[in-house]
């Protein structure tokens, strides 16, 4: 015949182990689901991911290692609904593991399945870039670059503008001068010339 503290005590044993299980159940979480890795560039990238509906999610955890090097990075935000991260501070030519796990108020995810990217070169990135595909950086650097020589181009036309005027107010100065020279220059010559005798010769007093 069994005791009845023995029988409450396996009844009590018996609804702690329910009731935890419950918990764990409630608050386990999915891995990550469809991490990828876009906008790579030589010194970062971004990684996205899912998350299954209706999983208690509050935050994520990053681990991001170099492949072949035992060292991780950890990058971990709570009280964030963002599926996205952006990567910093990369090498070029790397190779790169990233995991991502969720994070709720029990705990956190399993690690989502490894992705692996690797970094390109400055060089390979440049060469990789059609000739015309135009940042807006470089759009902008255009725009500025030409506002400048306009600039200078309608400078230098103001000042030859005005060398031309000013030439020819010079020219009419001039123009309107000469004849008054001409005028002085045959007063001059003849006030200067020597008058000739009608008989020819120079005339002599009679002494």
């Amino acid at each position: 015949m069994a005791r009845p503290g023995l029988s409450a005590a396996v009844l009590l044993l018996l609804l702690g182990f329910l009731s935890v299980s419950s918990v764990h159940a409630d608050t386990l979480l999915s891995a990550p689901l469809n991490v990828t890795i876009r906008e790579i560039e030589g010194n970062s990238a971004i990684v996205t991911w899912e998350i299954l509906e209706g999983d208690p999610v509050i935050g994520f955890a990053i681990t991001q290692q170099k492949k072949d090097v035992r060292m991780l990075r950890f990058i971990q935000e709570v009280n964030t609904t963002t599926r996205s991260c952006a990567l910093w501070d990369l090498d070029e030519d790397t190779e790169y593991i990233v995991h991502v796990q969720s994070i709720s108020m029990g705990g956190s995810s399993p690690a989502s399945e490894p992705v692996l990217f690797r970094t390109p070169k400055e060089s390979e990135k440049m060469a990789s870039k059609s000739p015309d595909e135009v940042t807006m950086e470089e759009f902008g650097q255009a725009a500025q670059l030409r506002a400048g020589e306009l600039i200078i181009i309608v400078v230098v036309l103001i000042m030859w503008a005005g060398v031309i005027v000013l030439f020819c107010r010079q020219y009419d100065i001039i123009k309107d001068n000469e004849p008054n020279n001409n005028k002085d220059k045959a007063k001059n010559s003849s006030e200067c010339s020597t008058p000739e005798h009608p008989q020819g010769g120079l005339l002599r007093s009679n002494v």
